[in-house]
């Protein structure tokens, strides 16, 4: 029951708030903050796989377009 009413008197302290205009430098640090995890947490997850992607992808286009010095002798 505590818990329950620890949140109560959070989300009535947000309602309160409503009156005021546009968010705090705090709440935009919390939305970086969040984001910036976000983007850690994905970039761990599928790192290696990206860059197996990326490399494989490099290799194809490079060996799809032969050199401009290549194609001029031809």
């Amino acid at each position: 029951m505590q818990v329950h009413a620890t949140l109560n008197a959070w989300f009535s302290s947000l309602t309160a708030r409503r009156g005021e205009r546009g968010a705090t430098a705090v709440e935009y640090g919390l939305i970086v903050a969040l984001i910036a995890v976000a983007i850690i947490a994905a970039v761990t997850l599928l790192g290696d796989e990206l860059t197996d992607l990326f490399g494989t992808v490099s290799n194809e286009v490079g060996n799809a377009n032969p050199s401009p010095s290549a194609s001029a002798g031809s």
